[in-house]
């Protein structure tokens, strides 16, 4: 027998065993993606880290931060063999804890797939990154401030910072941006102090840098809390019957405790839906004043219902669910025509949940204004309004029997009390007077003496 077929197969096989073998070793490692790739390290630097594995799973996963002889492990994972060839790492980079200083430094990401390689995997790193080590926080001054703050109104303050990427003011537990508004790092923030802001009271302006260095500052001011009305609405059928379906299409054709349910679905669903809308429509908003001097409320109407006001509803005697209003209710005749309480740029047009028909106008540095129930309306976004301009005509669109403006002021979406804004001697005294403090002149009216228009009605009475 000839000796040439067995050392062919020997040769076929050694052939093919060397190609597996080649093969192995060459499937590619995992690959990393940083999510956002940061530039700057501080304190506290959160850091999204995106594994994926040509072949099989990511096994093992460790992140390092050096500099110099310094390798600081900032973390490390072994994932379960379950066939995930991706993974996504969720951190937060710790300089001071991890022992760096100011200065360069190189951001390092380790990872093995489960994958068998005749040679091993690689010993380096699978992604390397250089960043610069920034622990010192930016400066931070408080050059003026409103004075005296209401729970449930407004504020300004005007700060000097140097080194921030963002300032602005805490208050309430909502943070509120600050906008340029002079040289050397002067900004100005127009701040809402929610009506729901848990004791103590307290303003605080803030500056943060790139690598989330942050500083503090307390406002030297004084912040009264105030006590906000409460009332008790018993759900009328007709209430059930005719909104609950024109809010719930679903609805149609439904009755009794069903109609019940989709009203609970509507006030409270609904509702913080709204909020939260209306949060995001606040973000679009112009960095300089788009108005001057007191806002107008619209004229020869009543106020039905108040700001800040806990409902009670009851439905046949009974409580079925609490809710806040967060406007005013202000009705005069049917589809009155809606004036806007001051100059702006429109920035939202069309149903929004409960309000049914909604205008919002913004007027600069968050502050914006919403009309809302309109049976017809009169602008487009992107439209410049002037004050007084018609902006549509009053109606009972969205959760609302009968025909009124709900009209509300909001500061970067969160909803403050009319009252402030249509008293021309408080914007003097709490918008004007600080910035005149910082020495800054933004408003052509800003030394102009005008007189505080009537007061709002102590009580208010509902509408029937």
């Amino acid at each position: 027998m000839s000796l040439v077929a067995p050392v062919a197969v020997l040769a076929l096989a050694a052939a093919g065993a060397g190609g597996f073998l080649y093969w192995r070793q060459t499937i590619p490692g995992v690959r990393a993606q940083l999510s956002p790739a940061p530039t700057v390290v501080g304190a506290s630097t959160p850091l999204g880290v995106d594994l994926e594995a040509a072949r099989g799973s990511v096994a093992r996963a460790e992140v390092r931060l050096v500099q110099g002889a310094t390798g600081a492990v900032v973390s490390q994972h072994a994932f379960p063999a379950d066939g995930q060839g991706r993974r996504n790492l969720a951190l937060t980079l710790e300089a001071t804890k991890l022992g760096l200083k100011d200065g360069p430094a190189t951001l390092e990401v380790y990872a093995q797939d489960d994958q068998w390689r005749p040679r091993g995997a690689g010993a380096g790193p699978v992604l390397a990154v250089p960043v610069t080590v920034d622990l010192t926080p930016p400066l931070l001054e408080v050059l003026s401030a409103t004075r005296y703050l209401d729970q449930g109104g407004a504020g300004v303050a005007v700060l000097r910072a140097q080194g921030a990427a963002r300032v602005g003011m805490v208050a309430g537990g909502v943070t509120q941006p600050a906008f340029p508004a002079g040289p050397e790092g002067v900004h100005v923030a127009l701040f809402a102090l929610p009506w729901n802001s848990e004791p103590p009271l307290a303003a605080v302006a803030f500056a943060e840098d790139e690598a989330g260095n942050r500083v503090t500052r307390g406002l030297p001011a004084e912040i009264r809390p105030k006590a906000f009305p409460s009332d008790v609405i018993e759900i009328p059928e007709r209430l059930l019957t005719e909104k609950v379906p024109e809010l719930l299409p679903g609805m149609a054709g439904k009755s009794g405790e069903e109609l019940l349910a989709g009203f609970l679905v509507i006030n409270g669903d609904q509702r913080r839906e709204a909020e939260a809308q209306k949060r995001r429509i606040g973000a679009e908003t112009a960095a300089t004043p788009l108005w001057a001097g007191a806002f107008s409320q619209m004229p020869n109407t009543k106020v039905f219902a108040n700001f800040a006001e806990t409902r009670t509803y009851q439905y046949r005697g009974q409580v079925v669910d609490t809710q806040v209003h967060l406007g005013y209710d202000l009705a005069s005749t049917k589809h009155a025509p809606i004036p806007a309480a001051q100059a702006g740029r429109v920035v939202f047009v069309g149903p929004l949940t409960i309000y049914g028909n909604a205008v919002v106008v913004d007027h600069g540095w968050g502050l914006q204004t919403l009309y809302s129930h309109l049976s017809s309306l009169g602008v487009q976004p992107g439209d410049t309004v002037t004050k007084g301009q018609e902006l549509g005509r009053s109606g009972m669109t969205g959760l609302a029997l009968g025909d009124h403006l709900h009209f509300e002021v909001m500061v970067h979406g969160v909803s403050v009390t009319p009252v402030e804004w249509w008293d021309g001697k408080w914007i003097r005294d709490r918008v004007y007077l600080p910035l005149t403090d910082a020495s800054l002149a933004l408003f052509p009216d800003q030394k102009a003496s005008e007189p505080a228009p009537a007061a709002a009605p102590a009580k208010a009475r509902r509408k029937r």
